[in-house]
């Protein structure tokens, strides 16, 4: 199968392009691929003629988005409706990732694909309007909202304790955030059997898909700690006394059994996909 992914050099499409099997993996970059521009990314779908598309491309600058949120609104929602509606002129499925950030974080249960959006910031209204945008194309499409991705690339949570770790005995890490963190690799593994079972014929529709258990930031950051030996304790504070630009969400706990239900992908556990990530930094 041929599959174009939108993306390069992000967490998500690095791992797409080194993914085991057979599929014929395009990955389309900032050279080939600019997501400022709607249209030259709509007509690379029509140059390729792929069986599925995969969007691995975002704006994910959370803090950033709620000064740029025209660029972020550009990238995150305006292009990928363009990408799709090409998709759905030509008959071909689109597998796009978006985000928990589509809702307040409010309660402590798990999201359901259907459960009411109302996203805290820019980023996660961009991200919304990136949907809104794919369902109104009207084409075969799979929306996977996934959370906290990490991987040996990019700048992502992991690397940012093991170099904070490396350095201090000790760290305050916020304790009242819950999520379930996301390896990359589990991700981009979940978004080919979509676009597998899209190309099979799978309705529409959208799903969660993130690591599993659920954990908060601190209790993530132990595991970091612990897996890669270094001797850094962590203390718990809440989010209020780290405060961002951007709101963070407090339950980022997503609801994944509908996936497994269609798809039959289960959630992964993330402490073996840690474990890979602190192998390939260590190589």
């Amino acid at each position: 199968m041929k599959i174009l992914v939108f993306g390069e050099t992000g967490q998500l499409a690095r791992e797409l392009a080194r993914a085991p099997g057979e599929d014929e993996i395009i990955c389309m970059g900032r050279t080939h691929a600019d997501f400022t521009d709607p249209q030259s990314c709509a007509l690379l779908v029509a140059e390729i003629a792929p069986d599925a598309v995969i969007n691995a491309v975002a704006y994910t600058a959370v803090d950033r988005a709620e000064e740029e949120e025209p660029l972020a609104t550009t990238i995150n929602a305006t292009t990928p409706g363009a990408i799709a509606t090409a998709c759905a002129a030509a008959g071909i499925p689109l597998v796009h990732v978006s985000t928990d950030y589509v809702f307040d974080g409010s309660g402590s249960a798990p999201w359901q694909p259907q459960d009411a959006t109302a996203p805290l910031g820019a980023y996660g209204r961009s991200k919304l309007a990136g949907e809104e945008a794919v369902r109104a194309a009207g084409g075969r499409h799979a929306i996977l909202r996934t959370s906290w991705v990490v991987s040996a690339h990019g700048a992502n949570f992991v690397k940012t304790m093991l170099r904070l770790g490396a350095t201090r005995d000790s760290l305050t890490v916020v304790s009242d955030q819950i999520g379930g963190p996301t390896p990359a690799a589990d991700l981009a593994a979940a978004c080919l059997c979509v676009a597998r079972g899209l190309v099979d014929g799978a309705a529409s529709g959208t799903w969660h898909f993130s690591g599993a258990p659920d954990v908060s930031w601190a209790d993530f950051a132990r595991e970091i700690f612990a897996q890669s030996g270094l001797a850094c304790t962590v203390t718990d504070i809440p989010g209020r006394d780290y405060p961002t630009p951007a709101a963070r969400p407090g339950n980022s706990r997503l609801d994944c059994t509908g996936l497994e239900t269609v798809f039959a992908v289960k959630r992964p556990d993330w402490r073996g996909g840690l474990r890979a990530i602190l192998d390939e930094l260590k190589a």
